[in-house]
């Protein structure tokens, strides 16, 4: 079915056994740049998961390269430590590659013992918020020799090759870009110019790592940075890499600080494909496309289609280490999906925390969580089909217990059909048909339309009962907040009903927002309509991004707080809050709403009353655990555990961990 995707490939002479590669990705495993368990059992897992390479990184260059939390390959251990990893690697059948990273500009004092960091030029950074000190000559060739020094060390160790990251607003795109290299010698200026200190770089390593070894960087198809490189420019880096000595070529797009998504729920499945199929036109090596290649059918076709010769999967193989596998054995449907949100990975490094995944429990946790077959069977009763119940209940199944599922809803999937309402949150209900299969995969009984009272508890008599009755909404102290004009978030969202052209929407949260964002986007272009309208010219391109976000609706959240968006992620929230000023949603904060009568809200701002009339006002404003079920087992004698927002109100992430460690730890 996939027959492109996992036909065999060679890069430089070594031969790759499919066309899936697992790309370096930050995981905050390390406090003294050296590899643990941790990462170990991560990466084996990558390997055992069917990966034609897995790409271990980033390993830091030079003294002011990296803090502590990244790699590094410094002395003999660590070569000794590396090559343990690498036969692992091997040994499941994966080509183990190495990733050299220097972040340049990007490097925050606090990780370098308060160093000044380094760059081609002192421009101020926004993304690290220093001004980094100008590289002198000798830095550059500091630098390059320890570049050097790390392929030289990998190869020692017995990696199959080894990758420059040129991407991302590290240091090589500090140098490749005219917005952050002001130099005036030998490496600033122009295209040949600036390009020099990474293109000395491949040079060397070519020299010194001898032809046959593969050698392959990562760059930025567009830098998506006013003032930096376009997709006009890139495609010159790429010729100069392939001319240097460069073996394969992996495309992604934009730098950290790039106001465009690249990886949420926003940048469409595949989106950046087209970076990498301009690369590809003009290479003779294997081009890599990245970023939101989710699923098999949408990597097949890239490849079919010409656009690149290998795919990129980073947090795909967070989600599911084992997407390969699934993928050619035809069980497709079995594979955990990566819902793009961001929360496990990204977020939790703009956190300075280690990398999970909201998903998958076991990202980060491979050498320690473990549930394996019961040799004691038991009847376990989940309540609730929400993304703790489903998880708890398929994870039960999968250990051999006997497992019963009740949910009060005509369907599963709780409040992830709500969740994926609002615009990009979609991926979110391929969650739901994950679920399903895993249910009918470890024949899960599911009850549906039925509601559990203690009484249905005492008649099915199970020996463990797992609470996850989930939450409602919560109703705050406002005159008038029973109102026929007042409806709630969820309700708007579950039936998605008629409203009026001005709307209300109490609460900022990320409830609130999202309903906003839905409720802003009623009566825009569709997007086949903006393809035939731009294809045929039928409006300017002004008009065009006009109707893209004019609606019909005028919109207006308050927020009691002095910020709206309060426990949306680091990586999610600008991209939303972006998009809801371009609808031109009016968003009050300190705003205390006093009450609502007949469409019309009272609000205090500054100590200041003021009034607003609304055809329909939403409440979003939070809620609240539902523990009718759970409140009552303790007098029943049945062991049992409270799970998601029963348990206390939260993200999904803590609904499905916590589903995973009451199978591990309790049953």
């Amino acid at each position: 079915m996939f027959n492109t995707l996992f036909s065999p490939i060679e890069i430089n002479r070594t031969e790759i056994k499919n066309r899936i590669v697992y790309p370096s990705l930050n995981l905050l495993y390390s406090a003294d740049h050296k590899l643990t368990d941790r990462h170990k059992a991560f990466f084996i897992e990558r390997a055992r998961g069917g990966a034609g390479i897995v790409t271990v990184g980033p390993v830091g260059v030079g003294e002011l390269g990296s803090g502590r939390a990244v790699l590094a390959i410094t002395s003999d251990e660590d070569i000794r430590s590396f090559r343990e990893l690498v036969k692992s690697i091997q040994g499941r059948g994966a080509r183990a590659w190495i990733q050299f990273y220097h972040a340049g500009a990007y490097l925050h004092p606090h990780q370098v013992g308060g160093q000044q960091p380094i760059a081609p030029s002192p421009i101020y950074n926004t993304y690290s918020k220093v001004t980094p000190r100008e590289m002198t000559i000798e830095d550059i060739n500091n630098v390059q020799k320890a570049y050097l020094r790390c392929a030289e060390r990998a190869k020692e160790a017995g990696f199959d090759g080894v990758e420059i990251i040129a991407s991302a607003g590290y240091l090589i795109s500090q140098f490749l870009s005219p917005l952050r290299n002001k130099r005036t010698d030998e490496y600033g200026g122009s295209v040949d110019n600036r390009v020099r200190f990474v293109k000395e770089i491949i040079e060397q390593m070519r020299q010194n790592l001898g032809s046959n070894y593969p050698i392959t960087i990562r760059m930025s198809g567009n830098d998506f940075v006013t003032g930096s490189n376009t997709g006009i420019d890139t495609p010159a880096f790429a010729e100069v890499y392939d001319r240097a000595g460069i073996d394969a070529i992996n495309v992604t797009g934009g730098w950290h600080e790039s106001r465009v998504p690249q990886i949420t729920m926003d940048l469409p499945r595949g989106g950046f494909t087209y970076l990498a199929q301009s690369i590809k036109e003009i290479v003779n090596i294997p081009v890599i496309a990245s970023n939101r290649i989710s699923d098999p059918q949408t990597a097949e076709k890239i490849l079919r289609d010409g656009c690149a010769d290998m795919v990129s999967l980073g947090r795909v193989l967070l989600a599911d280490p084992y997407w390969p596998l699934k993928a050619v054995y035809g069980k497709s449907e079995q594979i955990c999906p990566c819902v793009a949100c961001s929360q496990g990975c990204m977020d939790e490094l703009f956190s300075s925390r280690p990398v999970m995944c909201m998903v998958n429990p076991r990202t980060g946790f491979e050498g320690t969580r473990k549930i394996t077959v019961t040799s004691n069977p038991k009847r376990v009763m989940v309540i609730g089909a929400g993304p703790g119940g489903l998880e708890a209940a398929w994870r039960a199944a999968r250990a051999g217990h006997l497992v019963e599922l009740f949910e009060k809803a005509d369907r599963i999937g709780g409040q992830l059909w709500i969740a994926g309402t609002p615009p990009h949150k979609q991926e979110l209900w391929q969650l739901i048909r994950y679920y399903q299969a895993m249910l009918n995969l470890y024949q899960v009984q599911v009850f549906l339309n039925t509601t559990v009272d203690i009484e249905t508890v005492r008649q099915r008599n199970p020996e463990y009962v797992i609470a996850a009755e989930g939450a409602e909404i919560l109703l705050p102290a406002i005159e008038g907040i029973d109102g026929q004009e007042v409806i709630s978030a969820w309700h708007l969202l579950k039936n998605n009903i008629p409203l009026g052209r001005r709307v209300a929407v109490i609460g900022g949260g990320a409830v609130g927002l999202e309903t906003a964002h839905f409720v802003a986007s009623k009566g825009t272009i569709a997007p086949e309509t903006l393809h035939f309208l731009f294809t045929h010219e039928a409006e300017s391109p002004e008009r065009l991004r006009q109707l893209l976000f004019k609606g019909n609706k005028e919109v207006t959240v308050f927020e009691k707080m002095p910020r709206a968006g309060k426990g949306i992620g680091k990586s999610s929230r600008w991209g939303l809050m972006n998009s809801l000023k371009n609808y031109g949603v009016n968003i009050i904060t300190q705003a205390k709403v006093c009450s609502i009568k007949d469409g019309t809200l009272t609000f205090e701002v500054d100590g200041e009353h003021r009034s607003a009339t609304f055809d329909i006002i939403i409440n979003a404003t939070g809620s609240r655990p539902i523990r009718k079920v759970a409140d009552a087992l303790e007098e029943t004698g049945i062991p049992f555990s409270v799970i998601g927002d029963s348990f206390s109100i939260g993200h999904i992430t803590q609904a499905i961990h916590q589903a995973y460690l009451v199978v591990k730890d309790d049953l």
